[in-house]
């Protein structure tokens, strides 16, 4: 199949962005490489500060804009495809990516959904959690003596790699387009639902529920499971929580 991705609409999220002259230097690289959205989940500095504007440059629009929202989940719940960065050494078990195979795979999208790339706080990135909403995580090819680079930088980095991918656009020969997984919410209400049940009938335990849900979700974005998919994974769900509730009842 011959597709052209140029058209893919792709949307930078930021979480909790300090710096103003960080913050306009993004929605300038917004501009600069044809971004259409971006979105602020919890912002610690105005997007009206005069740094921020002066920076910004040519892309002042993309920062007055900009959408606010107060978490990550609600900040990507319409995009089917969602790649997060990393520069922390600590990740845990979650697999990471180069540039290449992360934008190659955020191209492949066949849906109108908004794709998002997400970049973390300057002081600290992204929390496993949230790297955890994402259906791929990349790292940038640095130093692994000092691995964090600063914010902008690397959002430039790989919004030059999108570019870069587009700028051929078609899918390679060879190169599939597979549906669009389930977005971030549809997949978040559905093991939320199944956390309920496995915790009433015992097979999780508090303290340990939300490690054991993690490595559930991590096999659920691995599989790219598909919206009509979590759609019959949560009536599973359901179904099993009524009958149980009924025999007792």
């Amino acid at each position: 199949m011959n597709k052209d991705i140029r058209s893919i609409q792709t949307t930078v999220v930021l979480v909790e962005p300090i710096g103003p002259l960080n913050l306009g230097s993004v929605a300038r690289l917004c501009a600069n490489f044809g971004v259409q959205e971006l979105r602020l989940v919890s912002p610690r500095c105005d997007p009206a500060d005069p740094e921020a504007r002066r920076m910004a440059v040519h892309g002042v629009a993309m920062l007055e804009q900009a959408k606010q929202f107060s978490c990550l989940l609600d900040a990507v719940a319409d995009c089917h495809r969602v790649i997060a960065s990393s520069g922390r050494l600590d990740h845990g078990n979650i697999p990471l990516q180069t540039p290449e195979q992360a934008v190659s795979w955020l191209l492949e999208s066949m849906g109108a959904a908004p794709v998002a790339l997400v970049f973390g706080r300057e002081d600290r990135g992204l929390t496993n959690e949230e790297l955890q909403l994402a259906q791929r995580v990349l790292t940038l090819h640095s130093s692994h003596g000092y691995p964090s680079l600063n914010l902008s930088h690397a959002v430039a980095i790989v919004l030059h790699e999108l570019q870069r991918c587009k700028g051929q656009g078609t899918l390679r020969e060879g190169q599939s387009a597979w549906p669009d997984p389930a977005s971030p919410r549809q997949l978040d209400a559905c093991l939320t639902d199944a956390q309920d049940l496995l915790l009433e009938v015992g097979f999780l335990l508090s303290h340990t529920a939300q490690a054991r849900m993690a490595k559930v979700r991590g096999l659920l974005q691995r599989a790219a499971v598909r919206p009509e998919e979590v759609a019959l994974l949560r009536g599973m769900v359901r179904q099993l929580r009524w009958a149980i509730h009924s025999r007792h009842s």
